[in-house]
């Protein structure tokens, strides 16, 4: 049988997994807390990118056959047929413990029966489940977008199947939401454990600011919607700034108006918290698995207008800490703006909801 989660000890030896190492967002401040729990804890994913992720440098970073293979470092996307082979042909057999955070194929690790795998789950993979329709229209692949149109309906089944086989293969599920807990239990029909939020950075109190802009934070691709925000600002003349890189920089930056500003997203926590700190609002349209984002706006005293069918809706309390709207369209967004314009809010009470989202929390 396999071993309990209420039998854990701290002599008990971790592994950590992946899917891949090779960008900065929210899920990657998990990996590093979890570092700091398990310092020892070895990291394995299918291929780690070490210019693009230099926040990696503290682990021991293990990687799968396909870091060998040409293009698979910066072109992942290419090799999904064999990234599931890739997580198959990792050992464990020396670990007690296996805590895998995935949103794709990091869950498929084979374990033998006396080593216990908690899956922390990001999302049921998106591209496959809850997004399947939003990237058929848009792959994000410039160029061979026709190609992934066309080839990818006929290869999701199979893709499907597989995920659906590797989803059984966690012992235990935790979730970062209800909203992906619920994701879990629909595609999956798997039980989620518990609901465990991710870290936010709540430490720095708030000091004020300029308040001179709205501000989005968030990766340029396609199902986060930025599109829709860009759109709404465009129409209204509000100042923006959006901070982010991403497959879809550049066609947002040829959408945008004279108003809208783009930042690069490589910035120091100080830089970052500067704009949070000057911001009037943080908006976010995306149907999201949660919002770390969001949630560090709170932490900054800071509204958010964001779209209320996500996991976003878990951060806000409507009303008190920010604006849910109900339509994912322009027309959605810019009614939150304009009640946002009629409605105050409270910095204290904003940051209070933050503490929620602690990273003490996390790691108890």
């Amino acid at each position: 049988m396999k071993r309990s989660l209420v039998r854990y000890n701290k002599k008990m030896k971790v592994a950590l997994v992946y899917d891949r190492v090779n960008k900065w967002g929210g899920a990657e401040r998990v990996l590093l807390a979890l570092h700091e729990m398990w310092p020892e804890a070895p990291l394995f994913t299918a291929v780690y990118d070490k210019k693009r992720a230099p926040w990696a440098n503290v682990f021991d970073v293990r990687t799968s056959f396909l870091q060998n293979i040409p293009f698979a470092v910066r072109h992942h996307e290419f090799f999904a047929w064999l990234t599931p082979l890739a997580f198959e042909s990792f050992s464990f057999d020396e670990y007690d413990v296996i805590i895998s955070v995935t949103s794709a194929e990091a869950k498929g690790i084979i374990t033998k029966p006396h080593t216990c795998h908690i899956c922390y789950c990001l999302t049921p993979t998106r591209y496959l489940w809850s997004g399947y329709d939003l990237y058929v229209q848009n792959p994000g692949l410039g160029q061979l977008d026709g190609i992934v149109r066309s080839v990818f309906p006929h290869v999701a089944p199979t893709l499907q199947r597989w995920d659906r086989i590797a989803a059984q293969k966690p012992d235990y599920y935790i979730a970062i939401s209800q909203h992906v807990a619920d994701r879990v239990e629909k595609y999956y029909k798997r039980k989620v454990e518990s609901v465990i939020y991710p870290p936010v950075g709540i430490e720095r109190m708030p000091n004020g600011g300029r308040e001179s802009f709205f501000l989005t934070v968030s990766r340029l691709v396609g199902y986060k919607r930025i599109d829709i925000i860009v759109e709404a600002f465009n129409e209204l003349g509000w100042p923006l700034i959006i901070i982010g890189d991403g497959r879809e920089r550049d066609r947002l930056k040829n959408l945008a108006g004279g108003n809208i500003s783009f930042v690069a997203r490589h910035l120091t926590d100080e830089e970052l918290s500067a704009y949070y700190r000057d911001c009037r609002a943080f908006v976010f349209a995306a149907n999201e698995d949660f919002g770390i984002a969001a949630a560090e706006a709170q932490a900054f005293g800071k509204p958010v207008i964001a779209y209320k069918k996500s996991g976003v809706a878990e951060i806000v309390k409507d009303g008190q800490t920010g604006i849910l709207f109900d339509k994912q369209t322009k027309n959605g967004l810019l009614s939150a703006l304009r009640a946002f314009e009629r409605r105050s809010f409270d910095p204290a009470t904003c940051r209070k909801n933050a503490l929620r989202f602690s990273k003490d929390r996390f790691v108890k």
